[in-house]
């Protein structure tokens, strides 16, 4: 008997039908990590259960109506560039529930104002001086040192180096500050000075080798990018959380079996395959299986992985995580004397404001408030990396300080009529110096583990497209040990 998948994506036992082969995999995790794991695992013919420890499946992709509107309390949005999550969305056959955003537009606060981003920049990296100039993000001191980028001797690549190590050596310090580490904090909640350029900016890094020129490196990634790419991202009509409720829906009519609050406690090597236990040490309940992929953040994959593999295990403990708050807010069209007509702004850390972005979910994805389009859905979010103290304030003050920084840069001056507060503690994985070679470390180690795999935000990117792509890399792995095994 199969259980009803509520909206919000909780859910209870669920047990699978027949028709599968006799091979059993269990994943662990129900976000978008382990459920893109087990589509790819069930379509070649697999038995498949999902253990999800929490109440719900999507992890941190996570929808709930703001008044009356559905509205991501987590990730909002999915690369449209990259094939993976878009690919996935037409294999489901959902490319009906698609949505591009009504606006590409952005922009930054800095030195006490709104200003756009300059064109032809590629996370924060200029690639043309006159448009940086133009922006006025940088004072003339800034804009002239990184001018000295085209002079500059080339900077030693030994090891790796941090984000502001090598842009500030090449750019100058304010393009780091006003730049790259704002674009940086929205996508990892992280610091400039910890995080690594070559896991953090790949492109930027792959082509800056060979070339003395940062801003020539970024110029060269213009100029080769197709030149009718289509929309950067996309969603879901009803938010990027509605993605795994639906894959669940589907996986489960599959034959895929999904267990909601389900924590995994251990992780056991048997001599057919691997064994999974289930629940209280006074009451464990074993769960076995040919192979495992576990698809749960660094620290419990690194628990889980302790008795067994404690080389990788080791690795996997190192890699921090960041916190951060959302606080989304409905307001009236009256409340702003002008309507936003851009998708938001990022605010840099050296202005000393205590929320880090604003998203105007209501322009930037138009289909929100199709049915009430004097709704303005604003998404705040609050939280970098060391920051914890921010967010032990109560969900009324993280509220009062978004509205404040609503006030002052949009001179809103009325009450929201709908408000809410999400907490993602420990949400984003830190690619701090050195990452690249920790996950090289542990994936080496667990290379003697056979039927085994790990997936997920903590290795190859953060993003939806990046999670799925380490999902389906787990599975073929899986599949292809369990047909050599095969009788």
């Amino acid at each position: 008997m199969i259980s009803h998948l509520g909206a919000d994506g909780a859910r209870e036992w669920f047990c699978h039908g027949g028709g599968v082969k006799s091979k059993h995999v269990v994943v662990v995790g129900g976000g978008i990590s382990g459920l893109g794991a087990a589509w790819h695992l069930s379509r070649a013919g697999l038995r498949v259960t999902v253990l999800e420890g929490g109440p719900r499946v999507g992890g941190k992709l996570k929808v709930s109506e703001l008044a009356g509107v559905p509205l991501d309390e987590g990730a909002e949005s999915m690369l449209a560039r990259r094939p993976e999550a878009v690919g996935l969305v037409t294999d489901l056959g959902l490319d009906d529930l698609l949505r591009h955003p009504g606006t590409a537009s952005s922009a930054i606060y800095s030195h006490g104002g709104l200003k756009p981003f300059p064109a032809g920049q590629v996370m924060g990296v200029p690639s043309d001086l006159t448009a940086l100039a133009q922006s006025g993000v940088l004072d003339a001191a800034g804009v002239a040192r990184a001018a000295l980028d085209l002079a500059r001797r080339p900077t030693p690549r030994g090891g790796d180096l941090s984000v502001a190590d090598y842009v500030g050596d090449r750019l100058g310090r304010e393009v780091v500050d006003r730049l790259v580490e704002p674009l940086l904090g929205g996508v990892y909640a992280g610091r400039a000075e910890l995080l690594s350029f070559e896991a953090t900016l790949p492109q930027l890094a792959h082509a800056s080798r060979g070339r003395r020129s940062l801003v020539q490196a970024a110029k060269a990634i213009q100029e080769a990018a197709p030149k009718d790419q289509g929309p950067v991202f996309a969603t879901m009509r009803d938010g990027m959380g509605s993605l795994p409720v639906l894959l669940a829906e589907i996986l489960v009519k599959n034959g895929v079996e999904i267990r909601t609050e389900a924590m995994a406690q251990e992780l056991r090597r048997t001599p057919d395959g691997w064994r999974v236990v289930l629940g209280p040490k006074t009451a464990p309940v074993p769960v076995d299986a040919d192979a495992v992929v576990l698809a749960v953040p660094a620290a419990p994959t690194a628990r889980l992985l302790a008795a067994e593999a404690p080389a990788a295990s080791a690795e996997l403990a190192g890699i921090e995580y960041a916190s951060m708050a959302i606080i989304s807010l409905a307001y009236r069209a009256s409340a702003f004397p002008e309507r936003p007509r851009g998708s938001g702004y990022l605010v840099p850390p050296v202005e000393n404001r205590q929320v880090k972005a604003v998203t105007f979910s209501s322009v930037k994805w138009p289909s929100l408030t199709e049915k009430d389009p004097d709704l303005v859905l604003v998404r705040a979010s609050i939280g970098r990396f060391g920051e914890e103290r921010t967010l032990q304030r109560s969900d009324g003050e993280l509220k009062a300080a978004a509205m404040a920084e609503l006030a002052d840069t949009c001179a809103v001056g009325e009450l929201p009529v709908d408000a809410r507060i999400t907490r993602w503690g420990g949400g984003l994985p830190q690619y701090n110096v050195g990452h690249l070679d920790r996950v090289a470390r542990a994936r080496s180690a667990l290379a003697g583990h056979p039927r085994l795999a790990v997936c997920g935000a903590a290795y190859d990117g953060v993003g939806v497209p990046a999670c799925l792509a380490t999902a389906k890399a787990a599975a073929v792995r899986i599949i292809d040990q369990l047909r050599e095994v095969q009788p």
